[in-house]
């Protein structure tokens, strides 16, 4: 393993040809530029440069080694600006890349292809959110959350933009009996069975179905184990029985010969409000670009009967 300082006091020589000039551009000595020198040579097992009263030039070891050091030394700039706010990307955490969110991230991209954006996925938990720790630290710019146990309002220390309302629509496979219907209202759901993934009771998504079902008297039942969406649309695609519910700004993918239906829910529409939070002292030039762009897209919105939790705030 090569010291990453020798091999930056390396490239400094071989672009200047003398060590005094390399130790006044990295702020060190000459004699220290000649052990770094002399250590990464030992290291190498190769003699990097040819010296003469002049200065020095690169032997031709040292030439097969250069472009290798320059990459290193830009890998290693790319590795400090990933961590560090001020140079690494805008980072943005999401529930998973096939929700809302996550489709408005990519339409944001797509509109600001200048900025470097980051999208990652951190667990809701029963015992806490990795990703409004995050926020509130500074490792994550923005996060979305429905903010169940906080009634709507953000914790302390962070700032809430407007809700994004993503709207509920059921899905089922063509042998389904509300297969053919053009729309539903809630009530036309009751004497049917709704599965869902196992959520944590105390999640904030388990909270909102909690309360969907027990308003609306639906029965949701959760589907276990849990073998991934491809698995689930599978099952739906072949059963007279099997439905499903799914946020309308949701991106799924199924071959065509499944024939599944996404049916809109009316009067009123379930919505899952998900709130963008970013901590009040974040510092990173492109977080004000991304919050004007979800206020934006939440004035485009026409809120009308919907349903919305008990805690959410319109």
């Amino acid at each position: 393993m090569v010291d990453l300082d020798a091999v930056r006091t390396f490239v400094a020589v071989a672009d200047t040809g003398q060590f005094q000039a390399a130790g006044d551009e990295l702020a060190i000595t000459q004699q220290a530029v000649s052990k770094r020198i002399a250590t990464l040579e030992r290291d190498l097992g190769a003699r990097l440069f040819v010296r003469s009263p002049k200065g020095v030039r690169l032997s031709v070891d040292g030439q097969a080694f250069l472009p290798h050091a320059r990459e290193l030394l830009r890998v290693e700039d790319r590795a400090v600006a990933s961590v560090l706010p001020a140079r690494r990307a805008l980072r943005v955490d999401v529930l998973n890349r096939r929700t809302a969110p996550a489709v408005l991230l990519q339409a944001f991209h797509q509109q600001h292809p200048e900025i470097d954006l980051d999208v990652v996925t951190l667990p809701v938990l029963s015992d806490g959110d990795d990703a409004l720790a995050a926020v509130a630290g500074g490792t994550v710019d923005l996060t979305f959350r429905a903010l169940a146990a906080t009634g709507g309002r953000p914790p302390a220390g962070l700032r809430a933009g407007p809700a994004l309302y993503d709207r509920h629509q059921l899905l089922v496979g063509p042998r389904h009996p509300l297969a053919d219907h053009r729309q539903l209202t809630v009530a036309e759901l009751v004497d049917h069975r709704i599965w869902m993934f196992p959520m944590p009771a105390a999640s904030e998504p388990g909270a909102y179905y909690r309360e969907l079902a027990a308003t609306f008297g639906l029965t949701i039942d959760a589907v276990a184990p849990n073998f991934g969406n491809e698995a689930l649309l599978d099952e739906l695609a072949d059963s007279p029985r099997l439905a499903t519910l799914i946020g309308q700004g949701s991106r799924y993918l199924w071959p065509a010969s499944y024939d599944l239906r996404r049916i809109p829910i009316v009067a009123p529409t379930p919505v899952y409000p998900l709130y963008p939070l970013w901590s009040a002292d974040s510092r990173h030039d492109a977080l004000p670009v991304l919050v004007d762009y979800l206020r934006g897209q939440h004035q485009d919105e026409e809120i009308h009967d919907v349903w919305l939790p008990s805690w959410s705030i319109v």
